[in-house]
C-alpha cells in the first residue's frame, strides 16, 4: 500500500512537470516516453527479453566482479586512501548500466535487479564529497587535482550520472540517486557558469544530460549551464589542454563555435553527445542558430559520411569521420556507440522540426549499425562494426573501455521511446513496432494499439480507440526506402528507380491522404474501436553508392524494407569472399533461423571464379549465395563476411 502511494505521488509530480516543462518547449514532436508503452512486437520483444535476462547480467558481472568499477566507490567510502583500479571514465560505465537497468525494469520487473541497483546507488551517494562533487577517480588520485584536465571525462561521467538519476527516477519514484546528481550539477553550476571560468568538455555527454535533468526538475539553472556549456567550443579555451594531447581542436568539435559549425569532424560519439545536446537546447530555447547549425551538419553526415548501414566513424584512427566519401568497408570503425549516438540525434532533429526524414535515418541505424552491436545470446558485443571481414572480427565478452556493452543495453531497453510522437493535435506514428500506449487529446483518452511483423512484413494495423468522439491528425511516417533512395541525399541510389507507394484503408475502406514532411496525414474524428491498415511492399533492392566511394566501385548491396543484407560463411560453404553476384541475379527470400532468431534471408545468383590447375585459365561456376540481414552476422563463430557484393572480377582486401 505504501509503494503504491508513493508511487501515485510521484506519478502526479511527473504529469505536473510534464506540463510547466510543456509549456517553455519549442519542439514540434513531443516522443511518447518508453515508460507509457507497452511493447508486444514478435521482433523487439524477445530482445528487451534478452537484454533484461543476459545482457544486464553481463554488465553486472563485468561491473561488479571481473572490475574495481563499483569497487573503486566503495574505496571513496572507506577513506582509506586506497589505489583506483581502472580507467579514470570508468564510473561512466555504472551509470549507463544503472540506466540500461531502470529501462528494463519498466518493461520486465525484477526485484533482485532492482535490489542490486539500489545497492549500487547507496554505494555512488556514500561516495559524494560533502560539495557536491562526485568521481572515483579524482577522489582516490587526489582532489586537487579535479577540474584541471578537461580531457579526464570528469563531466562526461557526470552526464552519464544525470540520466540514470532521471531514468531510475521516472521508472521507480527513487530519489536517491536523483539528489545525487542534482547536488553534483549544483557543484558543476557553481564551479563553472556562474564563476564564468572557461571550461570545454573533452567528451561531451553533459549538455544532452542536463536537459533531461532540467526536464524533470524544472530548475533553470540546467538548462542554461548545457547553453553555457555549448557556448564555450570555439573560442580557444580548450588550448594547452585537450589541444595538446590530440593536435587538432576539431578532434572534439572545439575548432570554431556551435552555431558557426558546417561540417562533422572528429570522435564520432563525442560528435553525436554534442550535437544531440544542441538539439536539446535548441528545443527549449527556440535558439535557431543551433537549429541551422545542426541541419548543415546532419547533412554532411547523411550525404557525405553515413554507411549504408547507418553507421559513422569510418576511422579507427581517431574514432571518427575522415575525409567526405572515405567509408571503407572492411578497416570501417563504426563504433557501435556512434550508432545509438545517431538514434539520440535524428530523434532529436525530428522532434524540433517535424520532419520524418530524420526518423527515416534513426531506422536505418536502429536496426542494421546499432543492433548489430548485440549478440543473439545478449552476453557478446561488436565495438566497431565492419562492412567486411575475412573471419578476424569477432564478438566479445566485455572491453577494457567498455562503454558499448551498456550503451546498446540501455537503448534497446528504451526502444519504446522513438514509436509515437504527439503534438497539440497530431499522433505521429514514426516506428513500426507492435505496441501499447495511451495519449490524451483535449482531455480525452485515446488508446492505441500497433500490431504488425515488421520489418519482415511490411503490414501495420492500428487499433485507434477513444473514450468519446476525437479528432485529430494521425501522421504515419512513409519510409524513405519506399522511393529511388535507401536514405536521404545523393549518397546512395536503388538501381531499380521505381517509387512504390503505400496503402492505408481505414475501416477496410480506402482513404485519402496527403503528405507534410514525408508522413501521410489523416485528418479525422476518431470513433472506438476504428482501424487503420497500412501495407508497404517490401521488395529486395540492389543499391549503388556515388563515384567518389571509391571502396564500392563495381559494388552493391541489398536491403529489403528497412534491413541491409550481408553474405556471411556460415550460410555459404565458409565462404563470403569468393564470388561475384551475376548481373541478371533474380533475387527469391526465404524462412531461415540464424541460431533461435527467426528471419528472412534472401538467395541470390553468384558466379565463383577459380583457376584451373594449369593456373593459366579461369574457371567460372555458378553458385547460389544466401544471404541474411546485417545485424544477424557473427552469431555463429567467427567467419568471412560482406556487405558490399562484387559485380565484377577485381582484387581487395579485407582484414
Amino acid at each position: 500500500m505504501k509503494n503504491k502511494i508513493v508511487m501515485l505521488i510521484f506519478s502526479a509530480l511527473f504529469l505536473v512537470n510534464n506540463y510547466l516543462f510543456s509549456q517553455n518547449n519549442n519542439t514540434v514532436i513531443e516522443p511518447i516516453l518508453f515508460s507509457e508503452v507497452v511493447i508486444n512486437d514478435s521482433f523487439w520483444k524477445p530482445k528487451l527479453e534478452i537484454v533484461a535476462k543476459a545482457t544486464l547480467q553481463t554488465c553486472i558481472l563485468n561491473t561488479e566482479v571481473k572490475t574495481g568499477r563499483i569497487r573503486n566507490f566503495e574505496k571513496v567510502a572507506r577513506k582509506l586512501n586506497e589505489k583506483h583500479e581502472g580507467i579514470y571514465y570508468d564510473d561512466s560505465d555504472v551509470y549507463k548500466a544503472i540506466e540500461a537497468i531502470a529501462y528494463s525494469l519498466k518493461n520486465h520487473p525484477d526485484a533482485e535487479i532492482e535490489k542490486k541497483a539500489d545497492e549500487w546507488i547507496d554505494k555512488i551517494a556514500a561516495a559524494q564529497e560533502p560539495d557536491g562533487y562526485l568521481n572515483t577517480y579524482y577522489s582516490l588520485t587526489g582532489l586537487e587535482n579535479r577540474w584541471l584536465d578537461m580531457e579526464k571525462h570528469e563531466d562526461y561521467c557526470a552526464g552519464h550520472l544525470f540520466e540514470a538519476a532521471v531514468a531510475y527516477f521516472n521508472t521507480t519514484g527513487k530519489r536517491t540517486l536523483l539528489d545525487v546528481a542534482i547536488l553534483f550539477a549544483n557543484h558543476i553550476d557553481k564551479t563553472f557558469r556562474l564563476a564564468n571560468r572557461p571550461w570545454v568538455s573533452g567528451h561531451q555527454e553533459i549538455e544532452l544530460a542536463l536537459v533531461k535533468l532540467y526536464k524533470t526538475t524544472q530548475n533553470t539553472n540546467y538548462l542554461k549551464l548545457s547553453d553555457w556549456f555549448l557556448d564555450q567550443r570555439g573560442k580557444g579555451h580548450g588550448k594547452g589542454l585537450i589541444w595538446d594531447k590530440w593536435k587538432d581542436p576539431a578532434y572534439c568539435q572545439d575548432a570554431i563555435p556551435v552555431k558557426e559549425q558546417k561540417e562533422i569532424t572528429g570522435h564520432a560519439v563525442r560528435a553525436m553527445y554534442l550535437y544531440t545536446g544542441a538539439a536539446d537546447v535548441a528545443a527549449q530555447n527556440g535558439d535557431k542558430a543551433y537549429m541551422k547549425a545542426m541541419d548543415n551538419v546532419w547533412q554532411d553526415v547523411v550525404f557525405r559520411n553515413m554507411y549504408i548501414t547507418g553507421g559513422i566513424g569510418s576511422s579507427g584512427k581517431n574514432e571518427g569521420f575522415s575525409k567526405d566519401f572515405e567509408l571503407p568497408n572492411e578497416d570501417a570503425y563504426c563504433e557501435t556507440c556512434a550508432s545509438v549516438g545517431m538514434v539520440f540525434w535524428n530523434q532529436r532533429m525530428n522532434n524540433l522540426t517535424g520532419q520524418s526524414k530524420y526518423i527515416n535515418v534513426l531506422e536505418k541505424s536502429l536496426y542494421n549499425a546499432a543492433l548489430d552491436g548485440l549478440s543473439l545470446t545478449g552476453d557478446r558485443f561488436f565495438y566497431g562494426n565492419p562492412l567486411a571481414s575475412n573471419g578476424s572480427h569477432f564478438r566479445k565478452e566485455w572491453f577494457g573501455t567498455a562503454c558499448c556493452p551498456s550503451n546498446i543495453a540501455r537503448l534497446i531497453a528504451s526502444v519504446g521511446d522513438y514509436i509515437y510522437g504527439k503534438s497539440t493535435n497530431s499522433l505521429y506514428i514514426n516506428l513500426f513496432i507492435g505496441s501499447k500506449t495511451n495519449l490524451l487529446f483535449d482531455g480525452k483518452k485515446v488508446a492505441i494499439n500497433m500490431e504488425t511483423e515488421y520489418p519482415y512484413e511490411g503490414t501495420i494495423k492500428l487499433k485507434i480507440d477513444p473514450e468519446t468522439p476525437t479528432s485529430f491528425d494521425l501522421k504515419i511516417r512513409i519510409p524513405t526506402w519506399l522511393g529511388s533512395k535507401p536514405v536521404e541525399g545523393d549518397l546512395y541510389h536503388f538501381t531499380n528507380k521505381s517509387i512504390e507507394k503505400m496503402t492505408i484503408l481505414v475501416n477496410g475502406k480506402s482513404v485519402k491522404y496527403y503528405v507534410e514532411n514525408d508522413y501521410a496525414v489523416m485528418q479525422k474524428q476518431w470513433q472506438a474501436n476504428d482501424k487503420v491498415e497500412v501495407s508497404f511492399p517490401l521488395t529486395v533492392k540492389k543499391i549503388t553508392s556515388r563515384d567518389e566511394v571509391m571502396q564500392n566501385k563495381n559494388r552493391v548491396a541489398l536491403q529489403r524494407g528497412p534491413l541491409v543484407y550481408c553474405v556471411e560463411g556460415a550460410d555459404n560453404e565458409g565462404k563470403a569472399l569468393d564470388f561475384i553476384l551475376d548481373a541478371n541475379a533474380k533475387f527469391n527470400t526465404k524462412l531461415m533461423a540464424v541460431g533461435f532468431e527467426k528471419t528472412i534471408a534472401l538467395e541470390l545468383d553468384g558466379v565463383i571464379l577459380k583457376p584451373d590447375k594449369s593456373g593459366l585459365n579461369v574457371i567460372k561456376t555458378n553458385k547460389k549465395i544466401t544471404a541474411i540481414p546485417y545485424y544477424l552476422w557473427c552469431n555463429r563463430g567467427q567467419n568471412e563476411m560482406q556487405v558490399w557484393l562484387p559485380t565484377k572480377f577485381q582484387t581487395f582486401k579485407v582484414n
